[in-house]
Order: structure tokens, then C-alpha cells, then sequence
């Protein structure tokens, strides 16, 4: 059961928090602030679980999920969409393209926690 998780996120205090809260969990974090590889640092990776932000440079969270979901071997790929819009249309837009769970800033480290163990429960059950 692996821990591996890459987290795309343009906001260094998000990336160091969560890079924090994870490690202490023993998870691996690989953190990237540009959506514009995101794809290509994924699939060399290969992570057990993807934090994404919604609103990043080079490319959106939501072109990210997109494309990621059209690779063979990622379509099963738990991801954890993080955004500062909480809109029900941006929430439904996200499930559509395929993201396992989507979490609006400002966030508590218990419920990124939770969302994290939740999801790679679910994906190790798969």
C-alpha cells in the first residue's frame, strides 16, 4: 500500500502546510507550483493519490483532471481538488471531469487528513 502523493498547488504556504501534515503521516510529498507538466510529472510519479489546485499558472486544475483522465492507467487515480471557489457550478464541473473529492480554501488539516485517508482507503479497496 503505497503513500506516494503528488501535490500541484501555487500557494507555497498551502504546499509547505500540507507537505507538513502528510509527511507526519508518512506520505511522500512531490510538490509543483505549474499546472503546465503537470500531466507528464503525474504519470512519472506515478503517486497513489493527486492534490490539485483549481486556479494554477500554465494550466487550470480543471484541464489537468481533464487530461488526466484520458490517460489508460489514470482514470482510477484518487484526486483531491483544492480551490478558493466553492460555487456549486465549479463543485459540479469537478465531479463531471472526473476529481474524487473537492475541498474550498480555506481548509482545516483534519479535514484534508480525513480526505486523504478516506480516499486512499477507498482506491486500495478498488
Amino acid at each position: 500500500m503505497g503513500r506516494h502523493v503528488v501535490l500541484i498547488e501555487d500557494e507555497p504556504n498551502i504546499i509547505e502546510a500540507i507537505r507538513f501534515l502528510l509527511t507526519r503521516e508518512g506520505w511522500t510529498v512531490e510538490a509543483h507550483s505549474d499546472g503546465q507538466n503537470a500531466i507528464e510529472v503525474i504519470k512519472a510519479a506515478k503517486p497513489d493519490l493527486v492534490i490539485l489546485d483549481l486556479m494554477l499558472p500554465g494550466k487550470s486544475g480543471m484541464e489537468i483532471i481533464k487530461d488526466l483522465r484520458e490517460q489508460e492507467k489514470m482514470t482510477e487515480l484518487p484526486v483531491l481538488m483544492l480551490t478558493a471557489r466553492g460555487q456549486a457550478r465549479d463543485r459540479e464541473m469537478a465531479e463531471k471531469a472526473g476529481v474524487s473529492r473537492f475541498m474550498t480554501k480555506p481548509f482545516s488539516n483534519t479535514e484534508v487528513l480525513a480526505a486523504v485517508r478516506d480516499l486512499h482507503a477507498q482506491a486500495n479497496q478498488a
